[in-house]
């Protein structure tokens, strides 16, 4: 079954792993012009009432859309993530440098969607 949604009805989503751990929420999806995909979610996660929370690109691929919950699902431990290169609201990464996609897809162990 395909499903088509609107970026705004995923936007802070609450995610979680299939432990039932809560990994934060979407804050927002990053767009590849030329393809007109979705490249990469970015997940908030970590500090207290949205303070301190660290920022997340996690590949497009990596999320599953789990409509009976109302979340996304991403299979990663909670550990695991917290290890993951973030970033702050203020100081975001060059989503269109490919050396560092390539790395943020390997972390997650997804494919580069641009080949």
């Amino acid at each position: 079954m395909t499903l088509v949604l609107s970026a705004s009805s995923l936007e802070g989503d609450k995610i979680k792993n299939s432990a039932g751990d809560d990994l934060g929420k979407l804050e927002d999806l990053m767009l590849d012009t030329r393809s007109g995909r979705i490249a990469y979610g970015v997940v908030s996660f970590g500090g207290f009432l949205g303070i301190g929370d660290k920022l997340f690109a996690v590949p497009w691929s990596a999320f599953q859309v789990d409509t009976s919950e109302e979340c996304l699902r991403l299979e990663i431990d909670k550990d695991r993530l917290e290890q993951a290169e973030g970033f702050d609201k203020d100081n975001w990464p060059d989503f269109a440098n490919q050396a560092w996609g390539t790395k943020i897809h390997d972390f997650y162990n997804q494919p580069v969607y641009w080949t």
